[in-house]
């Protein structure tokens, strides 16, 4: 009886992993549609941030901030950590320039967020050093299994697992008898 209890009490906490929604889809994001990026991701380049019609509520005060591993200039403000505040249109869209410094590397979070509606939206520029690519780069290292095997795997180990529990009460019954 005492098995029986534990396998139920397994397989649930099992269903619940599975069940369980990720916080990333909560209310008040951005989706990552509307966003776009478009100029020159390179040191010294200058993109254009745009968050798409209905990211923020018409006519709302949006404030922006550039982080990253070196100054980036946001607009007209330049620091290691740039903020400036803009206004949606009427449709709710708003955009930035963000220029990247002459010596910038990695990458750069361009954060946008609602003062109204608390919308949030982010972009992620990434900038290669100048020599990527000039090689064939770091040597790979780490283990790249297909999902499927993973998956498959993890099965694998739950229905031995289950076989092991389901075989100790058979003989746990046939000794009993």
């Amino acid at each position: 009886m005492m098995a029986k209890k534990t396998f139920a009490v397994i397989a649930l906490a099992i269903l619940a992993v599975f069940a369980v929604p990720a916080a990333a889809n909560a209310a008040g994001y951005v989706a990552a549609d509307k966003v776009t990026t478009s100029g020159a991701v390179v040191a010294g380049g200058t993109v254009t941030v745009g968050f798409a019609a209905g990211s923020f509520t018409a006519g709302e005060s949006v404030s922006f901030t550039c982080t990253g591993s070196g100054t980036a200039t946001l607009s007209a403000v330049k620091a290691a950590t740039v903020s400036l505040t803009k206004t949606a249109d009427a449709s709710g869209a708003v955009s930035v320039k963000v220029t990247l410094p002459a010596d910038a590397t990695g990458t750069y979070t361009v954060t946008a967020t609602g003062l109204t509606s608390a919308n949030i939206g982010t972009a992620t520029l990434t900038v290669a050093a100048a020599d990527a690519g000039a090689g064939k780069g770091l040597a790979h290292t780490g283990y790249e299994a297909p999902m499927l095997l993973i998956w498959g795997a993890a099965g694998a180990l739950l229905l031995g697992i289950a076989l092991v529990v389901v075989m100790g009460i058979v003989r746990r019954q046939r000794a009993n008898a």
